[in-house]
């Protein structure tokens, strides 16, 4: 029986789409522009196997242009395609629930830019609820920013900091020591439930540590997310009687819905540490779902251009040991959830093509377009571990 694993780079876009004016975002393109930079600022961006795979293929198909660096070539070691997002926003939740099958095709709620970004009668109840002595924050910003920011208040008067983004999210940051990580995750709950009128899919938990103005995030972070609305992948699997194994924070987007196990890590390295341990441990007939969370959270959001290529080389670098250990039968497909051009204005998603680039022993080699949904991904994981059909997608392969 066959297994499927599925390498989500989270925020690896790789071209605007058709709507992307609708957003904001006509000429985003993560890839290029990181691709851009690399080739004048010392050499061209270096990533062997993803090209391989077919990644400058998909980039071209998807705008028209190689990125810098890549270009036509004979032979590839895999299918390769580009997808457009059929949901209405360009968020994590969303793009990651189509992927798996189920487009959103509802309006999330969001928060407005202008500050105080939260309603009074919200801030009001969680104070009221909690009896912490009240906020700090309450805007749209970047989370390594703001922490930096308001760490020192934060620290001194016990308020959490309350911040925001273009993502249907909540975000809650405090530190593990002054505040208490048990109590910070407690108090979440609580705003989970009071966000629930607001139509927002996520209340995160943003612990920190350190001191001084100079804070940094810790792994411990937790998502409170809205479950999604309709069967997914992962249900499928479960449901026929497979494992679903959940790396990085794939459970905390589904709200641990179809996944049979979950398994954290502190960084993208320590995550594909534990990617290749799944691969070599993985049941027939088991869908193996990881989320690389640096590439969006710690360059993508901070505009970190050097930080973005660099990861990008460390994935490359990588994918080697996950091919050495796939097995007959396996099937891979390497995509993204939207994109998070670091070169973008401000701090937020970028609406864009994702890549496809399937591959495994016996998976053939070649084009397979652009797809109107993120859907033929799930479709085609479905397909390829012989569950019922999903509601949406098709079969690539």
């Amino acid at each position: 029986m066959a297994r499927a694993f599925i390498l989500l780079m989270d925020s690896f876009g790789i071209g605007a789409t058709p709507d992307a004016h609708a957003f904001g975002d006509a000429g985003a393109n993560t890839l290029a522009h990181i691709a851009d930079w690399a080739n004048d600022n010392g050499g061209p961006l270096q990533l062997p196997t993803l090209e391989g795979l077919g990644l400058g293929a998909a980039a071209h198909m998807s705008c028209g242009q190689w990125p810098a660096g890549f270009h036509k070539r004979q032979g590839f070691s895999g299918s390769y395609g580009a997808a457009r997002e059929r949901s209405t926003g360009k968020d994590t939740q969303s793009g990651h629930w189509e992927n798996a099958g189920v487009p959103v095709l509802f309006d999330w709620g969001y928060f407005p830019h202008a500050a105080p970004s939260f309603p009074a009668e919200l801030t009001d109840a969680l104070q009221h609820a909690t009896g912490v002595p009240g906020f700090l924050g309450n805007c749209h910003a970047s989370g390594t920013e703001i922490i930096n920011r308001l760490g020192d208040e934060h620290a001194a008067s016990g308020k959490p900091i309350l911040y925001t983004s273009g993502d249907s999210v909540f975000q809650i940051a405090a530190h593990e020591d002054h505040f208490g990580l048990e109590r910070l995750y407690a108090l979440c709950e609580v705003a989970f439930e009071l966000v629930k009128p607001y139509n927002i899919g996520r209340v995160i938990a943003r612990p920190f540590v350190g001191a001084n103005g100079d804070y940094k995030r810790t792994s411990n972070r937790h998502d409170y997310a809205v479950p999604p609305p309709a069967r997914t992948l992962l249900d499928g699997v479960k449901d026929n009687g497979g494992e679903v194994i959940a790396l990085g924070k794939i459970s905390d987007i589904f709200a641990g819905q179809g996944v049979t196990c979950s398994i954290k890590g502190a960084d993208n390295m320590a995550l594909f540490d534990a990617l290749i341990a799944t691969t070599g441990s993985a049941p027939k007939g088991s869908l193996t779902f990881a989320n690389f969370v640096d590439f969006d959270q710690l360059y993508g959001h901070r505009r970190d251009v050097a930080g973005y290529a660099n990861a990008l080389h460390d994935f490359d670098r990588r994918l080697p040991e996950f091919v050495g250990q796939m097995q007959a039968g396996d099937l891979a497909i390497i995509t993204a959830d939207h994109g998070c051009d670091p070169t973008w204005p401000g701090s937020d998603h970028t609406r864009e093509h994702i890549p496809m680039l399937a591959f495994g022993p016996g998976v053939a080699c070649g084009p397979i377009g652009i797809s109107s949904s993120f859907s033929d991904i799930g479709q085609t994981v479905a397909h390829h571990l012989r569950i019922p059909p999903l509601d949406h997608g098709h079969n690539l392969l």
